[in-house]
């Protein structure tokens, strides 16, 4: 059994995206899984292109610097022309109606006067993603779950249709992993493109910033730590970033402390242990861009490698060639 995971560049890898996905992604993943930088899915709105290929790059380096095995990570645009290709045969495979009721098309639209093509279309180009590599498996959250609904469809249409080529893929929900909140703001999750920074705390940050950040997290009222996420979710995030750094429970962890300001010097300490081999592993790849361009290219080739046959037996079977 395969899996297949991806992460966007829409802003920098942060410590939600490490605790709940990546260092997952290292620690449980099997031989034959693979994890992408999907900066192609980071082209449905306006983006700058030099930010988005700096980013890209950046996460590469993060994954493999979390402990991903090198020949499991990949980044989309280099399989940009079997992509292309494969997502074409899908679209002319897909109909109007199927892509238009996409839940997340019709939220990210609405109100929109410009609205890019591709934002309908990117399902087509996610089915692409998962069946050129003939995943089994496709860990997602409820918002991505309709998407891999829709590759299943596709999927089993083009092989009753023009013949056996295709992976039929499970949507799987992950384990539940950390859900770090926003430390300015507990009642929003930590995102990569927020506006406001102050309250993220990124992967390659460095250790005197997340502790700033951290000491500055909002707290709620009362002068005792407790675990009470309704009444108290600041202090309830700042325990929950605790546990999924050092192990325990928040509720059990909240009673060693006897301050919130012991608490705060206690989630920097551990997530500075947490985040810093990380960071010095990824500063190294990005700083040798010769070696992190050759684990990237041989990346490439191995997804290549492993998608072309199914590429080419689609083109084949759908009359392309």
């Amino acid at each position: 059994m395969s899996k297949l995971s991806g992460i966007t560049p829409s802003g920098h890898v942060h410590l939600g995206n490490y605790l709940g996905a990546v260092r997952r992604w290292a620690l449980e993943g099997g031989a034959d899984d693979l994890y992408f930088v999907a900066d192609l899915h980071g082209m449905t709105t306006p983006h700058n292109p030099a930010k988005l290929r700096s980013l890209a790059h950046e996460q590469l380096a993060v994954l493999i610097a979390a402990g991903i095995d090198p020949e499991r990570v990949f980044v989309q645009s280099d399989l940009a022309r079997e992509l292309g290709a494969l997502t074409w045969v899908l679209e002319c495979t897909c109909n109007y109606g199927e892509a238009a009721r996409m839940i997340q098309f019709k939220e990210k639209s609405k109100g929109q006067a410009g609205v890019r093509l591709s934002l309908l279309t990117y399902p087509a180009l996610m089915a692409a993603d998962i069946l050129l590599q003939g995943a089994d498996e496709v860990p997602v959250g409820e918002d991505q779950r309709q998407h891999v609904e829709l590759t299943r469809t596709l999927a089993k249409r083009f092989n009753s249709t023009y013949g056996e080529v295709f992976t039929i893929p499970e949507a799987v929900l992950p384990p539940a992993g950390a859900r770090v909140k926003d430390l300015s703001d507990p009642t929003r999750k930590m995102s990569k493109s927020t506006r406001d920074a102050a309250g993220v705390v990124f992967a390659l940050d460095e250790p005197d910033q997340i502790r700033r950040k951290i000491r500055r997290a909002v707290t709620d009222g009362g002068s005792v730590p407790v675990h009470a996420p309704d009444t108290r979710p600041g202090m309830a995030n700042l325990l929950e970033i605790l546990a999924a750094c050092r192990g325990g429970s928040p509720a059990d962890l909240a009673e060693e402390f006897s301050s919130y300001g012991a608490v705060k010097d206690a989630v920097a300490d551990a997530v500075i242990e947490e985040l810093s081999p990380v960071r010095s592993r990824a500063m190294t790849l990005l700083d040798d861009v010769a070696e992190l361009d050759r684990v990237r290219k041989a990346g490439a080739e191995r997804a290549r490698e492993r998608g072309s046959h199914r590429l080419d037996a689609a083109l084949r079977m759908i009359g392309a060639c």
